[in-house]
């Protein structure tokens, strides 16, 4: 992978929010408003406002149901959203792995100078 390249890169998940309650979702079947809120530590309307633009991107799914009487609105992911989220993955890896070598690289050409 070139320095340049962003195959895989999705700007969806640069919000640190997004990223987490993608997180979530790739670990789990599907998770509750609710329990996310209080995992995530934001207001309703904040993660309102991430789920919105990820079910916009259709990368999340809403579900909505009833516990007894009360409502419950639950969420996971798309195959197309667990499809980008892993790619989005594999980028920061491999971003991780040349920027890891370029140092090691550089390091070594510096240690030669003396």
């Amino acid at each position: 992978m070139s320095v340049d390249s962003r195959e895989g890169y999705d700007k969806a998940f640069d919000h640190v929010v997004r990223l987490r309650i993608m997180s979530i979702l790739m670990v789990n079947e599907s998770y509750d408003f609710t329990s996310l809120k209080l995992l995530l530590q934001v207001t309703d309307g904040n993660l309102a406002s991430h789920l919105r633009h990820l079910e916009q991107a259709k990368f999340v799914k809403v579900e909505k149901s009833f516990s007894g009487r009360k409502p419950l609105t639950s969420y996971r992911l798309t195959q197309e959203g667990r499809k980008a989220f892993q790619a989005h993955l594999d980028f920061l890896e491999k971003l991780i792995l040349q920027n890891k070598s370029f140092k090691s690289s550089t390091t070594n050409k510096q240690a030669e100078k003396y």
